[in-house]
């Protein structure tokens, strides 16, 4: 059985401490409301952008983790975001996939390869230092912990369900801008 995205966000938002987290496309309805005051910065409106925000905020604040939640559709669309990742090697960075094989923001229509695209295996080709599969709710709480310790870049594909809601359901939320404002406030005043 799939997991629920919101579950797992639940979980990851529950052990992340006080790491800087990029939530996109259908997990950032979710985060906005599990943590609405965390230090994130959505990524939305430039589909597959997650991983390459992330990097660069894993890369200018090393002393703090850094947590990207990306979609499988919108990794598809920068796929060489993994190579990036993967060159730079920041050791801060967790790039967490939400495998569920479809579009969801723009209708569920499913990806290319559909549910057999193989990210693991292509984290690892890049050059990820670690990257595997969870299919579990249960088996991502156990292993949440070492993972948030590891060092990275660590890629982890979740098999998940659809969300209960996508930034075309539930609006946009706060504009990118702004919320990159906050984001360095907040990170100034830290």
């Amino acid at each position: 059985m799939a997991i629920k995205p919101e579950d797992a966000l639940r979980a990851i938002a529950a052990a992340r401490g006080d790491a800087l987290c990029v939530p996109t496309m259908t997990t950032a309805p979710a985060w906005r409301t599990i943590a609405p005051n965390d230090l994130s910065v959505g990524c939305v409106g430039f589909m597959g952008g997650a991983s390459s925000l992330g990097l660069g905020l894993a890369l200018a604040r090393p002393d703090r983790r850094v947590l990207v939640f990306d979609g499988d559709g919108s990794l598809l669309m920068q796929l060489g975001s993994l190579a990036t990742v993967a060159g730079a090697a920041p050791r801060n960075l967790v790039h967490f996939l939400f495998k569920n094989g479809v579009y969801h923001t723009s209708g569920a229509q499913e990806i290319p390869g559909g549910g057999g695209v193989d990210f693991v295996q292509m984290a690892k080709g890049a050059g990820y230092r670690a990257a595997s599969a969870i299919g579990e709710l249960g088996e991502l709480k156990r292993r949440l912990p070492s993972l948030l310790k590891e060092e990275g870049p660590i890629f982890v594909e979740l098999h998940t369900g659809l969300a209960e809601a996508t930034p075309m359901t539930a609006g946009m939320g706060t504009p990118f801008h702004q919320q990159v404002e906050r984001l360095r406030g907040q990170l100034i005043a830290s």
